[in-house]
């Protein structure tokens, strides 16, 4: 080594010195104070913690390898914590430290068509989506001064619903029947007919098995839904943590889109799993059971929920967030503790009876149960006039069938109702996943309300309205778009509607006349045989 290598190395040590010296004298050292408590006890989903005096509640406590806990109760010895991830992770005497702010989730644009658990991590097996922005699960609904009136329909693609149930967006209708009765496919239905309306849509499945929800993805998939769709899972095996923060999780996300002046749709499935959830966490943290061993803040637990959806003013940013909450009925129980919470928190209720479902009348909407409290104002005024008097005809429809089992003699009114009614029923009946569209309701409502359909049997009626729904599709485009608005309707384009129903129903029509020609031969047959005079009795 030269004498002029042994000096630039001199020069660049001592330059490098000089420059961690500075660095050192800037320095100044501070001392950092950390809570750090211990773990006493462990149990199915709790823990209790020791050592943390100043913890807050609903504070998000680390114990460590990726495992966090919720503050729940805060006692003078002790903490109560909440798990969020498997109980069998820790053990007595493990180090837990504060993290100094509440539970939160990651949001953002980049959510949409991925699938994740309340804490954000992905289960569709893509890598985390790159996320900056977070928000608290539990925060404030809205002030009363910035919302707006629900006056937006939100088209479900149900007949029924849309007809006789309509739901505005910002509105709060729940979804309710025994299990099994086709709950989650309203509203899965729901969510693909948002296609192409600029709805996005927050799907929160609690507590469900496996299989239903890879059924659920597979038919959000299949419509090409899942693009304008975040789904938030918690399987039956995850612990009841992650069941009773996985709503207020979804409902962040929602309120993230709402506030960018976007319509959101969520779909809570199921809150009668949301609610066994918290009451087990409850009654494992020892707080006192009330009625049906609930806690006694299990309003409270969801009201808090469902009043953050509603319709924001201009001013705000003009979004809505429309919740569809379902939940379970024993028995046909509508009286029981949840249901009738929830029936008092929302804006109106969709009962699902088992004894449609199971004579066949799917969706099984029990129209006399079912109510919309605030989307009649949001009905558009085509809905509003052609089904004004539909409710009424099909209860008075029940009523009479009802009363025509006893077998009593009937005259020609009240059998016509009767078969109206049917008819009404039969038009009621649709397919799942095969929403229907605006202008297609339109025109099945209006040639229903003439009795168009009543010549058609029964068992035709499937044909004739897919019939029926392919000539709407080819009207002519200023009549399709003026079913499609929903406005009113000129008395000239009622007249249109009807001579091309009349034209598509014909051979339905046909067929039914020559069935009522051979059932009138047949009736008289049986009369001349009844009043044929008996021999037998004329020779005694």
């Amino acid at each position: 080594m030269t004498d002029q290598q042994s000096n630039d190395i001199k020069a660049t040590l001592s330059s490098l010195y000089d420059c961690l010296k500075q660095g050192r004298l800037k320095i100044e050292p501070a001392l950092n104070a950390q809570e750090v408590g211990t773990v006493t006890s462990v149990s199915t989903g709790i823990a209790l913690v020791s050592g943390l005096p100043n913890v807050g509640f609903d504070e998000l406590l680390d114990f460590g390898n990726d495992l966090y806990g919720i503050a729940f109760n805060l006692d003078e010895h002790e903490i109560g914590v909440v798990l969020l991830g498997e109980a069998w992770r820790l053990n007595v005497g493990d180090e837990v430290k504060r993290t100094g702010r509440v539970m939160d989730i990651a949001v953002g644009p980049e959510l949409l068509g991925r699938v994740i658990d309340p804490l954000g991590r992905p289960l569709d097996g893509i890598q985390p989506p790159a996320l900056t922005k977070r928000l608290p699960i539990e925060r404030p609904a809205p002030a009363i001064i910035k919302r707006s009136p629900v006056t937006e329909p939100l088209q479900t693609g149900i007949k029924v619903i849309d007809a006789l149930l309509p739901i505005g967006r910002g509105q709060r209708e729940l979804i309710l029947g025994d299990r099994q009765t086709g709950k989650t496919a309203i509203a899965i239905d729901t969510i693909l007919n948002q296609k192409g309306k600029n709805v996005l849509c927050v799907y929160c499945a609690i507590g469900q098995k496996a299989s239903s929800v890879a059924k659920t993805l597979a038919v959000l998939k299949t419509n090409q839904a899942l693009a304008y769709t975040v789904v938030i899972v918690t399987e039956g095996n995850d612990p009841p943590g992650l069941d009773y923060i996985a709503p207020y999780a979804a409902t962040s996300v929602a309120e993230y889109f709402m506030q960018g002046g976007e319509d959101v749709l969520i779909v809570y499935d199921d809150l009668t799993q949301h609610a066994r959830s918290y009451r087990e966490l409850s009654l494992l943290l020892r707080r006192p059971p009330g009625r049906e061993a609930f806690p006694g803040d299990i309003f409270y637990l969801h009201s808090r929920l469902l009043e953050r959806s509603t319709h924001l003013n201009s001013e705000n940013g003009g979004g809505s967030l429309t919740a569809l909450p379902i939940i379970e009925t024993e028995g046909q129980n509508m009286s029981a503790y949840i249901p009738t919470n929830l029936i008092s928190i929302t804006d109106g209720q969709i009962y699902l009876s088992p004894t449609l479902f199971d004579l066949g009348v799917l969706p099984a909407v029990d129209v006399g149960k079912s109510v919309s409290r605030v989307g009649g104002k949001a009905q558009r005024d085509g809905y509003r006039k052609v089904a004004s008097n539909l409710k009424l005809a099909y209860a008075q429809f029940e009523e009479l069938e009802n009363f025509a089992r006893f077998g009593a003699r009937l005259d020609d009114n009240t059998l016509s109702t009767i078969e109206h009614g049917r008819h009404i029923r039969a038009y009621f009946s649709q397919s799942e996943s095969a929403p229907f569209t605006v202008a297609e309701q339109i025109t099945l409502l209006l040639v229903l309300s003439q009795r168009l359909f009543d010549a058609v049997p029964l068992s035709d009626m499937p044909k004739a309205q897919e019939s029926l729904r392919a000539a709407t599709r080819n009207m002519p485009e200023i009549l399709l778009t003026c079913l499609e608005n929903a406005q009113n309707i000129t008395e000239d384009e009622r007249q249109k509607v009807f001579s091309i129903a009349e034209q598509t129903l014909a051979p339905f029509i046909k067929q039914v006349c020559a069935e009522d020609r051979n059932s009138e031969v047949d009736r008289k047959l049986t009369q001349a045989e009844f009043d044929k005079p008996n021999k037998s009795t004329h020779k005694t």
